[in-house]
């Protein structure tokens, strides 16, 4: 028999996992710190999985802890979007969100189409372009929402996940000692043009432009044809692509911060819950 997992117990869990701390958490939620200790351990037994570390000074998750919060996070929005669609108090309206192209080869798709079953009556408008572009439309008041790559040094945003930039290539791909490293990238200014041209420089390590492309699977086709390398967030390299820094000796490229950017006119209740939808799930490549 499959386990049901009580909202109660999820909400309780939840505070021990953004508190990290069952004194805190039960300060939240109004109740006894024995009341919160025991929920955790009936959801655990309901799971039958170890879902929090304790010692004597530190509260952490397991592994199977973060799967449990990311879970517990849409079991609760959907409970709270069913009680809201029935009372005649859902969310309604319009949300504009835009996101970076090669962050949509994430599961970002599926959260979205997650989130429209959740908020039937929210008119979801997607807008797919690099990173530059959808900032500027995020300040001219034309998006909502954006979800974006970002340099780290940026304080903006809710950064839901930094990653390794890396350089990427066909498994095949060759970079003759002492050529210019053929460079396939994006036009104009983006993070990963950026930081490999920067990168390459600083080096003093020569380079050219094999391909310039607009948009990801632009991208992708150039580097698989073995046109050149590329730069791309660790955890977004497709599987026939591999990691050729070290076998080219190229320089390190730093790091790159995923983000999601938010115009404060917007309306908050859509916006807050779709940054809910995406925090609380993992976002690896899908292709």
């Amino acid at each position: 028999m499959r386990p049901v997992f009580d909202p109660t117990l999820l909400r309780t869990f939840l505070a021990v996992a953004e508190t990290s701390s069952f004194t805190v958490a039960a300060q939240r939620l109004g109740i006894s710190q024995p009341t919160v200790s025991q929920h955790v351990r009936r959801l655990e037994q309901a799971s039958g999985r170890l879902l929090v570390a304790r010692d004597t000074r530190d509260v952490s998750l397991t592994d199977n802890g973060d799967a449990m919060a990311g879970f517990a996070r849409t079991i609760l929005a959907a409970h709270s979007a069913a009680d809201d669609y029935f009372s005649g108090s859902a969310m309604k309206g319009k949300l504009r969100f835009g996101a970076a192209d090669d962050l949509a080869i994430t599961q970002l798709p599926r959260i979205l189409r997650h989130f429209r079953q959740l908020y039937p009556q929210i008119n979801l408008e997607l807008t797919v372009d690099q990173s530059g572009p959808l900032f500027r439309k995020l300040h001219a008041g034309s998006l909502d929402l954006i979800f974006i790559k970002q340099r780290p040094e940026t304080t903006d945003g809710t950064v839901v996940r930094r990653d390794q930039l890396v350089w990427v290539g066909q498994e095949k791909t060759i970079v003759e000692l002492g050529t210019p490293v053929p460079l396939i990238t994006y036009q104009g200014t983006t993070v990963s043009r950026t930081s490999a041209i920067e990168a390459l420089e600083q080096a003093g390590r020569r380079w050219r432009i094999t391909c310039n492309t607009r948009e990801v699977n632009g991208l992708l086709a150039a580097v698989r044809a073995g046109l050149g390398v590329a730069v791309f967030p660790r955890s977004l390299i497709p599987d026939d692509l591999v990691v050729v820094g070290n076998r080219f000796d190229l320089p390190e490229l730093g790091e790159v911060d995923l983000t999601l950017l938010r115009n404060p006119a917007a309306p908050a209740e859509p916006v807050d819950a779709l940054i809910s939808a995406i925090m609380g799930r993992t976002l690896n490549r899908t292709a």
